[in-house]
């Protein structure tokens, strides 16, 4: 596939090659654990599925693709990606910056798995990059960013953010879940690794769970490919069949996101039930001009804040699905991608 083919084409395209026995233009699902070897070690590119798959890596190859990476890794969930990106490059008494607003997920992994085998952390607010830098140590090993953030919608200035990591001669892992590689390519902006949960928008219908690694970097990658075999947290061929078949109409699927998300936000702008609108596409988000920089479009996610500070409410003038949140925190949107655990 040519490097210039655009977004669309590659997402339909890229390793996934017609079927050289029958034809067939869809990646098969291969459900084979062993391949033949003509002898100990010599086999035509596949020796256990655990180690590599041909459905597998017709996803990886794709997704790299669409992120601008040279190295893609398919993971079970976008935690066990996450978990593995962390394994690989921080050890004990190392020190990680995350978000002050981080995905729940990934701060129960830092502050409560990592943490317990001496791995350091802060939580910082990375809008600001003196306060990144009054966070780093002489430890600092790695900057984990999130942008937008889930669920406060907040955007981080990806380049900004990386000259001072890069400075320290630390690393910088994107988590790009909510913008997507069509919104926003971290790797271009300074980014060292780009993380996703494909549960999410790469999927889009809400029926398989997975994650992803993307990187340029040939070392980085051996050694979150080391992990993923040593550790086993690998896809099933059916669950990357079904990234894939997400991923070819993902382009269109976040032109609808985006819309709708125009509107929604709009319309809760502009209600009186609602305190204040969390969506970067407003001018008056805190991060519209940073989002507005590194991001073709706003997203499709929209999160509010109830007037009066009171708890969410279901209710059909401000949300015709639901309103799922235990806090005043209120995300939104009508899209089919699966709201995050």
């Amino acid at each position: 596939m040519s490097d210039g083919a655009g977004f669309e084409t590659r997402a339909i395209h890229v390793g996934q090659e017609p079927d050289p026995v029958t034809g067939a233009v869809v990646t098969p699902i291969t459900l084979a654990t062993t391949f033949r070897q003509d002898e100990v070690g010599k086999h035509g590119g596949y020796e256990y599925a655990r180690t590599g798959n041909p459905t597998r890596r017709a996803l990886e190859e794709c997704v790299a693709s669409l992120e601008g990476a040279s190295r893609g890794l398919a993971f079970a969930s976008g935690m066990s990606a996450e978990d593995t990106v962390l394994r690989a490059l921080l050890v004990p008494g190392d020190h990680v910056i995350i978000p002050d607003d981080a995905y729940g997920g990934t701060f129960r992994l830092v502050a409560r798995v990592l943490a317990a085998t001496g791995v350091e952390w802060s939580a910082v607010d990375l809008t600001d990059p003196s306060a990144l830098g009054a966070a780093l140590r002489p430890t600092t090993k790695l900057v984990w960013v999130e942008t937008p953030t889930n669920p406060m919608l907040t955007v981080v200035d990806i380049a900004a953010i990386a000259e001072p990591t890069h400075d320290h001669g630390a690393h910088l892992v994107v988590d790009n879940t909510f913008a997507t590689p069509y919104l926003q390519t971290p790797l271009a902006l300074g980014a060292d690794v780009v993380v996703h949960s494909s549960t999410k928008y790469l999927g889009g219908h809400s029926d398989v769970v997975g994650g992803f690694v993307a990187t340029n970097d040939d070392g980085l990658a051996d050694a979150f490919a080391f992990l993923q075999n040593a550790v086993g947290a690998v896809p099933s061929p059916f669950d990357c069949y079904l990234v894939l078949r997400g991923v070819k109409t993902l382009g269109v699927r976040m032109d609808r996101h985006c819309s709708n998300a125009a509107a929604i936000a709009a319309m809760l702008d502009a209600h009186p039930a609602v305190e204040r609108v969390l969506w970067p596409g407003l001018p008056g988000h805190a991060g519209h001009d940073a989002a507005t920089r590194q991001m073709r479009d706003f997203g499709g996610m929209v999160s509010f804040i109830a007037a009066g500070g009171e708890g969410p409410r279901s209710h059909s003038s401000l949300a015709p699905r639901c309103l799922r949140s235990p806090s005043r925190w209120v995300r939104w949107s009508r899209s089919s991608s699966t709201p995050p655990a």
